[in-house]
């Protein structure tokens, strides 16, 4: 019996120290916890879990568990860092473009020397000072470079012509003809491989229909028959003469200039004169009625690889 007391008020007592703890861990909860906080909210302590203990090798193994440690170090050192913008390097300073004078070379220069640039020349003088230009290796081509107050957009003033040279091209013109149906079949034939072998196609009107299917292959070498140009005639014969005997056709270009070679150094002054005077009168000729304003502004001669010299209007 004594034995039976003794283990109960061992019990009762162990029972009042456990109450006596839970009732200081409520006051610890109490205090620790703000007064607005819920009452159902509960404390959770976190247990820390004891480290598994290190394999001799593999994943577990204390090297590879250093290494990993290593890399989310390096990882969160990267994460951590600021990385500033990297201004991209200088550019060296562009320079400054080079003058023609000096992107030309000595047989240019030698013959700019001989021509003030702020002097307007006659067309004779400047005919006979562009043949002393011409200094190149081969007969050089004297350029005719007139210059319209025209707007080539205006079907109006989309000034074209043609001028027969009183000295000739001094090329040999190649003259095609389509005038009657043999010869016709003939160059169509050829047109059909894409050969061609002419300068100046000459044909009649009632042909015309005919090379209509040959226009993407004629238009854009201008080799295609026109009545403005006069290759679109009845006198045939006529036509073939002029086209060897030195006719050309002249057109303005988008920026309203008019670019056309009257002849060769080899002619001399005096030919070439003459064949720039006849190109400068047709031009004259061919001003557009609507115009209002300067017509001509500027014209210039030149070789093909010379300096240019201004004429004086």
């Amino acid at each position: 019996m004594a034995q039976a007391k003794q283990a109960k008020s061992s019990k009762a007592k162990a029972e009042d120290e456990t109450k006596q703890k839970k009732m200081k861990r409520a006051e610890v909860v109490a205090e620790t916890t703000p007064a607005d906080a819920a009452p159902e909210k509960k404390m959770e302590v976190i247990e820390e879990k004891p480290d598994k203990p290190l394999a001799k090798a593999g994943k577990r193994s204390a090297k590879a568990v250093a290494d990993a440690e290593e890399r989310q170090d390096k990882e969160a050192r990267k994460n951590t860092i600021d990385k500033k913008p990297v201004k991209p390097a200088a550019k060296p300073a562009a320079k400054a473009p080079r003058s023609r004078a000096e992107r030309t070379g000595k047989r240019y220069k030698e013959a700019a020397k001989l021509i003030d640039k702020a002097k307007s020349y006659p067309l004779a003088e400047a005919i006979d000072l562009a043949t002393k230009t011409a200094n190149t290796k081969f007969d050089a081509a004297i350029e005719l470079h007139v210059n319209l107050g025209v707007d080539p957009r205006q079907a109006d003033q989309n000034v074209r012509g043609t001028v027969v040279l009183p000295a000739g091209t001094g090329k040999d013109v190649r003259v095609a003809t389509v005038a009657d149906e043999p010869e016709a079949e003939k160059l169509f034939a050829k047109l059909d491989k894409e050969d061609i072998d002419f300068d100046v196609l000459i044909a009649t009107p009632d042909m015309m229909p005919k090379l209509g299917k040959y226009a993407r292959l004629l238009g854009p070498r201008g080799l295609m028959p026109n009545p403005k140009s006069g290759t679109v005639t009845k006198d045939v014969k006529q036509a073939v003469q002029e086209a060897k005997a030195g006719r050309v056709e002249y057109r303005v270009d988008q920026a309203g200039i008019i670019h056309l070679s009257v002849g060769k150094a080899s002619f001399g002054p005096s030919k070439l004169t003459d064949n720039a005077e006849a190109v400068l009168a047709s031009v004259r000729a061919a001003k557009p009625s609507s115009l209002k304003g300067i017509y001509i502004k500027s014209a210039y001669v030149s070789t093909t690889m010379g300096p240019s010299i201004k004429l004086e209007l």
